[in-house]
């Protein structure tokens, strides 16, 4: 289900929002530039940022959203705001905890960021860590995954090494033969000029067939492999569909990229990505560009579109151009 939101709710959901943030003195400019940027770009209302709302406390917030799917897209711009918090503070848990209770809406970011205040980084890994596992054939490119021997992924599994894979080599090879506008050969193109190791190229990699479906989304969204990209890339699949599978993901992206806290290896965790010119913005835009396509091709069989043109493929899912520079 996409991020829209009925018109007459947005100023309330905004005011919540703020609530949400209002903790040790206030909100943060980081925090409030990324609400204004989603408030802008997805929900067409720039006006809000400038007629000085008061903010909604939780019980509020509660009153006014009654719609459950409403709430659920609510708790996930909460989080996104939570997230750009720097230093993460003890009080923005608490109050984002409030305010997920008094709406009833449940997610393993609660779990995540509070681990993270109590028990620090390592545990807070360790619960992102799990919740990915038990998702890992979700995120899987599905021909891969049926052309393996079919057993289900444990958690212990998901991150130990594979080693070079001459199949799935020979397959993303074929690649080199489709035209220079096909999806194929942009996938190609997007490892090449990245400085990227083709998925199975390479020992030592992890989760090839996860590899393959989350760069095919890169290529189709239009996001490069940059802090700021990944986010992007998050919220804009997040935005097509507000599923388990994706959401973990989104969190993922943030605690590497934003948050700056998970290593799960392969990744080099950055704070604060959003910091940087024109990511906000690009944030913004990519919750409004997810939310205009027709369904959702996160987990759909990329490989089997490779010979289509890039613009065809676009066009059968309804991805609208990137027009924000970052």
């Amino acid at each position: 289900m996409p991020y829209v939101m009925d018109p007459d709710h947005v100023e309330s959901i905004v005011r919540g929002l703020l609530g949400a943030i209002d903790v040790d003195g206030g909100a943060t400019d980081e925090q409030l530039s990324v609400l204004w940027s989603i408030t802008d770009h997805l929900w067409k209302r720039p006006d809000l940022s400038d007629a000085g709302l008061r903010p909604l406390s939780s019980a509020d917030t509660a009153r006014e959203l009654i719609d459950e799917g409403e709430r659920r897209r609510f708790h996930l711009i909460m989080v996104t705001l939570e997230s750009c918090r720097h230093p993460f503070s003890e009080a923005q848990v608490e109050r984002a905890e409030e305010f997920a209770v008094a709406l009833s809406v449940d997610g393993a970011d609660l779990e995540i960021f509070r681990d993270w205040i109590d028990g620090g980084v390592e545990r807070a890994m360790g619960d992102w860590m799990r919740c990915f596992g038990s998702l890992v054939r979700t995120n899987s490119e599905p021909s891969l995954l049926a052309a393996s021997d079919g057993g289900d992924v444990s958690e212990a599994d998901v991150w130990v090494s594979q080693e070079v894979d001459p199949v799935l080599q020979a397959r993303l090879g074929e690649f080199h033969g489709l035209s220079d506008g096909s999806l194929g050969h942009a996938y190609l193109e997007f490892y090449r000029r990245n400085g990227i190791d083709v998925p199975g190229s390479k020992e030592g990699s992890v989760m090839s067939a996860v590899a393959v479906s989350h760069d095919m989304n890169h290529v189709i969204a239009g996001y490069e492999p940059t802090g700021q990209g990944e986010i992007a890339l998050g919220a804009f699949q997040m935005a097509m569909h507000d599923s388990e599978e994706n959401l973990i993901q989104f969190l993922g992206n943030l605690l590497i990229h934003e948050a700056g806290v998970l290593d799960p290896g392969g990744f080099s965790p950055v704070s604060a990505s959003l910091q940087r010119p024109g990511a906000i913005e690009l944030l913004g835009e990519a919750f409004d560009r997810g939310a205009q396509c027709r369904r959702d091709f996160s987990h759909t069989d990329h490989l089997a579109m490779a010979a289509w043109s890039l613009d065809e493929v676009r066009e059968e899912f309804g991805v609208v151009p990137v027009t924000v520079v970052s």
